[in-house]
């Protein structure tokens, strides 16, 4: 697991610490763009790079510029009905693909 400056803890050192989860939205579409004008092929067995997908924020990083990443595991579905998904762990997602997700 990732560990950022702003990853947050509970727990201990005698039982076990682990970080903070906070339940987000990952808006796919914003943090995977096609190139403009780049010809659109149908790939059935692709995945689903459009929407919001649920995702778990555990830290995050800043970067040179003053932008914020966060760290985010979250599920990307397949285009076709396949129940499976693309599992993908400590990614550094914009900040302005997440927002707060009530669970």
């Amino acid at each position: 697991m990732l560990h950022s400056p702003y990853t947050r803890f509970r727990g201990d050192d005698d039982h076990g610490r682990v970080p903070v989860i906070t339940p987000v939205w990952v808006r796919l579409d914003a943090i995977y763009l096609r190139v403009p004008g780049a010809p659109m092929h149908t790939v059935v067995t692709g995945l689903d790079m459009t929407g919001e997908v649920p995702g778990r924020l555990t830290g995050w990083f800043s970067t040179a510029k003053g932008d914020w990443l966060g760290v985010v595991d979250f599920d990307i579905p397949y285009a076709d009905p396949r129940r499976n998904k693309l599992e993908v762990v400590d990614q550094l997602v914009p900040a302005y693909a997440l927002r707060r997700r009530d669970d």
